[in-house]
């Protein structure tokens, strides 16, 4: 099992086991429509709403965006840290 982050770094040559967390780690990073040529691939952050619905809703739309977007993933759970101060979710695959 491997913890996913965000991406801050992008190795262009990552290849096997490497490139699919980074293939993750990107969509993670990507909001849906931030994408010019692309603009269904990434995910949408539901906002205003309860942080505990919150994460529940975007769980689902981040394993579908793995799913959809690198099958080689197996996504077994979704964590996010939460500012409950600032209303912050930050995905952690």
């Amino acid at each position: 099992m491997y913890e996913i982050r965000p991406v801050h770094e992008i190795i262009f040559d990552a290849t096997g086991v490497q490139e699919v967390l980074q293939n993750v780690a990107f969509i993670l990073s990507t909001m849906m429509y931030s994408c010019p040529m692309d603009r269904g691939f990434g995910w949408n952050p539901d906002l205003d709403l309860p942080i505990d619905v919150a994460k529940a809703m975007s769980a689902s739309k981040i394993v579908q965006a793995i799913q959809e977007n690198e099958p080689r993933a197996i996504v077994e759970e979704i964590f996010f840290e939460e500012d409950h101060m600032n209303g912050v979710l930050k995905p952690i695959g």
